[in-house]
């Protein structure tokens, strides 16, 4: 790259620089103006609209929706509003808008509607779980693809946290002053394997230290079994690269510069190599070690170095026409996989009041299995 384009790829990460700052200065500004209103009412239920005038033209959704629950005294912060938005629960001019961000010209009419409250705490759910060990401190579970973790928007039911809830019972001293688990690391709902929760409040701040630390001073060690596209060109490696939010899609972390993004450190290393129809490496078993725990990682990482994670749908969309080169029991076990072929395999960390160490393994789920064996053969 000549000296040219680098002073003008230079003064575009300095102009994506200052638009974050900006954007944090905003966001700062917001919380400052929310953290100084005084209590109010939780807001009825039922739908609400305005209209955009003059002095608004220009503005912001999520902003303009927080001024006017401001002027109609209701407490909804912007967190709150953004939250709706993304639940479909606001429209512009009878349209569902998704992005807080979208700016609003004169006489646009927008909606927000306000769901019924519902209690807070998740509720106990008996959904059948595979504990690998268990004690009056915390619990390890074999997480099965398919099972979300906490609940969230989308969902409020069926989570990890509600299956735990029923299954800990009164061994559940609580954190944070509620009879909770405490969740102190996740694995994204269609990745499967291992996973410690805390169950008390000391064991919870041990657990939080260790994971915050994510192995480099502290006894922790997590690995998993990725499998990817293509053949890598070592036996080991390491990527190190800041992920942050997707510019432009919501639901997916990118690879990104600046202050934007948070840095992200993956170590890989080859296990087997898999040949297609055509004798050419076609897929590869890879263990994944974290040295930090960013949302999405191991499969923003290996799809940022072009070996995307095998059946990922965010992450590997490019890499859907390659399976046309696996034997047909391989590409049979991919479609029938329908998810990211990665499982947490390995956890070791220093139990937080003990001080033993303790160390489990997983074996891959049967459909990753599945994939495996028919790769090799």
């Amino acid at each position: 790259m000549n000296r040219r384009a680098k002073d003008r790829q230079q003064r575009g990460w300095d102009e994506e620089e200052k638009l974050a700052a900006a954007q944090e200065a905003e966001a700062a500004e917001a919380a400052a103006v929310e953290a100084a209103r005084p209590l109010r009412t939780t807001p009825a239920a039922g739908k609400r609209s305005y209209e955009v005038g003059e002095e608004d033209a220009g503005s912001r959704l999520d902003r303009f929706l927080a001024l006017q629950a401001e002027v109609a005294a209701e407490a909804l912060s912007r967190t709150r509003i953004q939250g709706l938005i993304e639940d479909g629960k606001v429209d512009v001019d009878g349209q569902p808008a998704s992005d807080g961000n979208k700016k609003l010209r004169l006489g646009q009419t927008v909606s927000i509607e306000i769901p019924e409250s519902r209690a807070a705490e998740p509720q106990a759910e008996n959904i059948p779980l595979t504990v690998a060990y268990e004690d009056d401190e915390l619990i390890v579970i074999d997480k099965p693809a398919g099972l979300v973790v906490h609940p969230a928007s989308g969902h409020e039911t069926g989570t990890l946290v509600n299956a735990l809830i029923a299954h800990c019972g009164a061994s559940l001293s609580g954190v944070g002053g509620v009879k909770r688990p405490g969740i102190v690391h996740r694995l994204d709902k269609d990745t499967s394997g291992l996973l410690v929760v805390a169950k008390t409040d000391a064991a919870h701040q041990g657990l939080s230290k260790l994971f915050a630390d994510h192995g480099r001073t502290l006894p922790l060690e997590r690995e998993y079994r990725a499998l990817v596209w293509g053949a890598v060109e070592r036996a080991r490696g390491t990527v190190d690269a800041p992920v942050g939010r997707h510019g432009t899609h919501r639901e997916k972390q990118a690879v990104v510069r600046g202050v934007r993004g948070r840095e992200a450190v993956t170590h890989w290393e080859l296990q087997e190599t898999f040949p297609g129809k055509d004798g050419l490496p076609a897929a590869s078993l890879l263990t994944c070690r974290l040295e930090t725990g960013r949302t999405h990682q191991i499969r923003v990482h290996m799809a940022h170095i072009g070996h995307p994670v095998m059946g990922d749908p965010l992450y590997a969309t490019g890499f859907r026409t390659k399976s046309a080169r696996l034997a047909d029991e391989a590409r049979d076990a991919l479609d029938a996989l329908g998810r990211q072929a990665l499982h947490a395999a390995r956890l070791g960390f220093e139990h937080p009041l003990t001080g033993e160490w303790i160390e489990f393994e997983s074996g891959l789920p049967d459909d990753m299995d599945k994939l495996l064996k028919a790769l090799r053969g």
